[in-house]
């Protein structure tokens, strides 16, 4: 059977798109819609569920957690922006021309990208350790003491958050590698006629240059780290008296939807969320405008 003149304009752009456009529906748009009708019922023990207005929203706003959940996730999201600097410094000295174990150097660094996560929080859970820990024996031998990392309600958030630098060193240090490689050698080779040093040239060309990937890899982090469940899971775990200290807001949606069954509130949770993840990425692409430079 021969097709339609013309046809074949939208049959093959459909056959192609048309599966990745329906898992979008199937995965992202249609539970996002779930979840906010969810948000307004209460389900029930058997199933089944009851339409609750706004008082799921009043129920989650009254919670005395939900604060401090909140602070917990926005102290661990600026952490994790400090793993940027670092991994585009280390980046930066991995680009160096006659770097002698270089591939050795990324192998190591990307390592933790591909370690399950899980598996991460659980290593330095053992390292963080207050009686057998490596970390407080490395302080010892120079004279520190130290404590115990993961139970320390002035620590638990900080040694979380370190362990996400980490395990995200890998991931943002091949981006900024590539984004170094792409930087024209005649602009260095002008900023130095010109007497600039190595840290005027880092400053005045790289940055700049590769502010598109630095933008990128802001906008990822500060999402990932809005959404970090897995190592506060395993780490510190819901029966800890530390958890207060470092409850993140997901953290707080799987105890309320999953500990107390509470699927409605949990649905709030997650909504309110998705709003604070939106308006936070509306607010970084309306400033890009201002440091980000496009070629």
């Amino acid at each position: 059977m021969s097709l339609p003149p013309g046809s074949s304009t939208f049959l093959w752009p459909t056959l192609f798109l048309g599966p990745l456009i329906l898992g979008l529906v199937i995965f992202f748009i249609w539970p996002i819609f779930r979840t906010l009708y969810l948000s307004f019922t209460e389900t029930g023990a058997f199933g089944g569920s009851t339409w609750v207005g706004l008082a799921n929203y009043g129920e989650l706003f009254s919670d005395p957690e939900l604060p401090q959940a909140l602070l917990n996730t926005a102290i661990y999201t600026v952490f994790s922006l400090v793993g940027i600097p670092l991994a585009l410094v280390i980046a930066a000295l991995l680009n160096t021309p006659g770097l002698k174990g270089r591939s050795v150097y990324r192998v190591l660094y990307f390592l933790p990208v591909v370690t399950m996560p899980a598996a991460i929080a659980l290593v330095w859970k053992m390292i963080y350790n207050g009686d057998y820990g490596i970390l407080n024996q490395l302080l010892g031998m120079v004279g520190v003491q130290g404590t115990s990392w993961l139970n320390n309600p002035g620590t638990v958030l900080l040694s979380v958050a370190i362990v996400g630098i980490w395990s995200s060193l890998g991931s943002n240090i091949v981006i900024f590698m590539a984004a170094l490689q792409g930087v024209p050698p005649s602009l260095y080779e002008a900023a130095e006629m010109d007497g600039a040093g190595p840290v005027r040239r880092f400053l005045s060309v790289t940055v700049p240059m590769i502010s598109p990937s630095v933008f990128f890899i802001t906008v990822l982090s500060v999402i990932g780290a809005l959404q970090v469940f897995d190592l506060v899971y395993v780490m510190i775990g819901p029966d800890s008296a530390a958890l207060p200290h470092a409850k993140t807001i997901v953290f707080l949606f799987y105890e309320t939807g999953f500990l107390k069954h509470n699927q409605g509130a949990a649905a709030a949770i997650a909504f309110v969320l998705l709003v604070i993840i939106l308006a936070l990425t509306i607010i970084q692409f309306s400033l890009q405008k201002k440091w980000v430079h496009y070629e």
